[in-house]
């Protein structure tokens, strides 16, 4: 019997926060897009915790939504509290983060995805990638699907998570599967091996739920949201949620007694897993063994939606029997009494090292065959949705012709993280941090707009909404600054008088009154840019600098063999990434000032 055939620009595998940034992008530059998933009842769930944003993740969300992604309007719409970390520090360390009404989130993911134009949901298991061979190098043409099926198109994009052979570890036993109560595929790991990838194995972790009417919230901290919550989408004017309070409590030396008597049935010590799991979100086992002397360590209960009274548990993740979970809950201030209603797990995946892929997150041994989100060794619905997002647009761009376009380290935190994984690889899931961005000072998380949105405009990702916005945006920005000149302090500029540490925006409102027309995000760009000033310029002279560097390319065929001196492992490390300018050379792990500066003498002399 002859397959069924259907024919698409770009198809995304894979419905996670990932996926659904790269099939929504793709779709708004005009491509014909299939989105497959092995079940239209997960497209955007939250997998593990139940919130968006945090230190550095926050920036990238405010990117994605500059951008015109879904994730910032996501949060916003289904939030349900709000909280803006670091305002004590300077605005450079601002992030923003909020706790989701999880399936309400889920719901509104799910819902623009069915509208969006030019985009098909369907509800498939890819079992294989069709791969056309008949090329100077491979191409990909499609997919194979169970039920005798096939999609052909000439990109795709891989976001499938954790759930590539994925295995689920409590305690001793072992199920196989990507999340709890879903089970695994294989069929694109075995295409991957087929096809020559490098494809290696990770672990992460998921803590306990547990059901609200059972938690004494009396012994417990109560962690507010603010007074005055700020939203991710500039699109949003004003957040209007019921705050919704988190709760802190904390474990102690009895619970680690217990721990410590029971790490012969921990995964991770049994010898049962061997996969490196992520560094900055430990296990408890992990925490107990690594941090000894700590006495405590800190739990923060966030409420998993306003229909539900199932509670996550932060801090404690852990793959431990569900006899030593029910008895770690026992010893822990206002759980006494907590019931489980879901048992903490850890998974095992197969991921592919992302030095495989060139900036734009296409493949550099199979064309049209893109990686976005875990399955480049990635960790968080933040850094998932901002690669989805990259990898969508540029399989749409490739499609149409055009050239592909990826932030730099300037522009982005989505730039910063690119640039790592396809540079430097990880031997970790990977974190953003805002220690990872060497211009962190001019990425912040409130001008993401300025930043990118008029490139997003030009590559035609954002809505006539959002762009009249931005113009609008920009224009009272400009008319604040004309003001501020204009004024006068006792015959000192305003503009000048603004850079006084005392001073702020409202008492620069009361010397001038028109000021107060100025709407208050472009009044607080206005005042940043004052009071920053010297500081942003001193980054933007070293921008400058990185940016010579990055205009000296270097073609992708470039052959180290011909440059004699250079040390072997050099040779080696340049030819496995294939840097495409010696700025990107020169943050290959291991690579010297001297191996640079030979490869730009035979560059020159060329």
């Amino acid at each position: 019997m002859n397959a069924c055939l259907y024919y698409y620009d770009v198809i995304v595998i894979g419905a996670g926060h990932a996926g659904t940034e790269a099939a929504a992008a793709a779709a708004r530059l005009g491509a014909k897009t299939a989105l497959l998933t092995t079940n239209l009842d997960t497209v955007g769930q939250m997998s593990c915790n139940p919130a968006i944003g945090g230190v550095a993740k926050g920036q990238i969300v405010r990117e994605v939504d500059a951008l015109g992604g879904l994730m910032g309007e996501a949060i916003d719409a289904t939030a349900i509290q709000f909280r803006m970390l670091n305002r004590r520090k300077g605005p450079a360390m601002h992030s923003p983060r909020a706790q989701a009404d999880k399936k309400a989130y889920q719901q509104f993911i799910k819902h623009r995805i069915e509208l969006q134009d030019n985009l098909d949901l369907r509800q498939e298991t890819v079992e294989d990638l069709i791969i056309d061979e008949s090329g100077e190098s491979p191409q990909v043409a499609g997919v194979r699907v169970r039920g005798n099926a096939e999609y052909r198109a000439p990109t795709i994009v891989l976001t499938t998570g954790t759930f590539l052979q994925a295995i689920m570890h409590t305690g001793e036993a072992k199920t196989a599967g990507g999340r709890g109560g879903e089970g695994t595929t294989s069929g694109i790991s075995g295409a991957l091996a087929r096809l020559g990838f490098e494809v290696e194995r990770f672990k992460t972790g998921t803590p306990p739920r547990l059901n609200a009417r059972t938690i004494d919230y009396s012994k417990l901290e109560e962690q507010p949201g603010d007074d005055d919550p700020q939203g991710f989408s500039f699109l949003t004017d004003k957040v209007v949620t019921e705050q919704v309070p988190c709760h802190i409590t904390y474990t102690n030396e009895s619970v680690h007694e217990l721990i410590r008597a029971n790490l012969d049935r921990a995964p991770m010590y049994s010898g049962q897993i061997n996969s490196q799991g992520p560094r900055y979100c430990p296990s408890i086992e992990d925490k107990v063994v690594r941090f000894a002397d700590k006495s405590q360590h800190q739990l923060f209960l966030e409420p998993e939606g306003h229909d539900t009274q199932e509670v996550y548990v932060n801090g404690i993740s852990t793959s431990l029997p569900r006899d030593v979970q029910d008895e770690m809950f026992k010893r822990i201030e206002g759980l006494q009494n907590a019931s489980i209603m879901r048992y903490g797990y850890a998974v095992e995946y197969d991921f592919c090292p992302p030095t495989q892929l060139w900036s734009h997150l296409e493949s550099k041994s199979v064309k049209g065959l893109f990686f976005a989100g875990q399955i480049n060794g990635t960790t968080g619905y933040e850094e998932a949705a901002g690669q989805g997002l990259i990898a969508g647009l540029n399989a749409a761009l490739t499609v149409a012709g055009k050239p592909t376009w990826v932030p730099s380290r300037d522009q982005a935190y989505i730039g910063v993280l690119v640039d790592d994984l396809v540079t430097a690889g990880t031997d970790e899931p990977y974190r953003m941090f805002t220690s990872r961005a060497e211009y962190r000072l001019l990425l912040r998380q409130d001008n993401a707009d300025r930043r990118l949105t008029a490139q997003a405009d030009s590559l035609g990702l954002i809505s006539s909404e959002r762009r009249e916005r931005f113009a609008k945006k920009l224009a009272d920005i400009d008319r604040g600054f004309e003001l501020l000149k204009a004024t006068r302090v006792a015959d000192t500029p305003g503009d000048v008088y603004l850079r006084r540490p005392e001073v702020d925006w409202s008492t620069m409102c009361q010397v001038n009154s028109e000021l107060q027309a100025i709407e208050s995000s472009a009044a607080q760009q206005c005042l940043f840019d004052i009071k920053y000033e010297g500081y942003i310029s001193r980054q933007k002279m070293e921008v400058e600098k990185a940016q010579r560097l990055a205009g000296k390319r270097i073609p992708a065929t470039f052959d180290y063999a011909k440059i004699r001196a250079l040390r072997n492992e050099a040779r080696e490390k340049f030819c496995k990434v294939r840097p495409l300018s010696l700025d990107q050379a020169k943050r290959i792990s291991g690579i010297t000032p001297a191996d640079i500066a030979l490869v730009l003498a035979y560059l020159e002399a060329k």
